[in-house]
């Protein structure tokens, strides 16, 4: 949700995002956790790994158009729940991006991991580990957050930038949240 609201700045902002790759597998990983999100945090592993693996062979410009082809899956069509889809929501995502079918073998593999968790420590580091995604980093201001649904477009999410940068280059500002009161609206 916030990468369609980030995706809408950088149409109404001066504002040129480059997209990292953070995993809450890996942020998890050794965490007391409930069993259901454990094994979520299992399957996890395999579209990041799949995206890193995709930007090691063709390049950083590949990281969104991935992304947006496996959230499209997961979330939108609501497939992400389901473990027997994953491998075919890889393989789908990685044609429609036009990437080699080949990179779907990265999801079961350890290959990846250490470039996978260099890119998530490029942004969590700045932030620290208590939380979780979206992580946005602007001229040395870090955040995690927002979390908004459903996206605002135009220049409603420009105004929801400039706000959020003006917050959170607030020296001692830390924190801004409240209670979600709906489901993730993803279109």
């Amino acid at each position: 949700m916030t990468s369609r609201w980030v995706r809408e700045v950088e149409q109404v902002r001066d504002v040129q995002v480059e997209w990292h790759v953070m995993s809450l597998a890996y942020l998890n990983e050794g965490r007391e956790l409930p069993e259901e999100y454990v094994e979520l945090m299992k399957r996890a592993w395999g579209p990041v790994r799949v995206v890193i693996a995709a930007r090691e062979k063709a390049g950083q410009e590949v990281v969104l158009p991935l992304y947006e082809a496996l959230g499209r899956r997961i979330h939108n069509e609501g497939r992400g729940n389901d473990p027997e889809a994953l491998t075919a929501i890889i393989a789908e995502a990685l044609e429609e991006v036009g990437l080699p079918a080949d990179l779907a073998d990265a999801a079961g593999s350890t290959d990846y991991d250490e470039a996978l968790k260099a890119s998530h420590h490029a942004g969590m580091d700045q932030v620290g580990m208590e939380v979780g995604t979206p992580v946005i980093s602007v001229d040395g201001v870090a955040f995690f957050g927002p979390v908004v649904s459903p996206a605002p477009k135009g220049d409603a999410a420009g105004k929801l930038w400039d706000g959020v940068l003006l917050v959170a280059g607030t020296d001692g500002f830390f924190e801004l949240k409240r209670t979600r009161t709906r489901d993730p609206q993803f279109d």
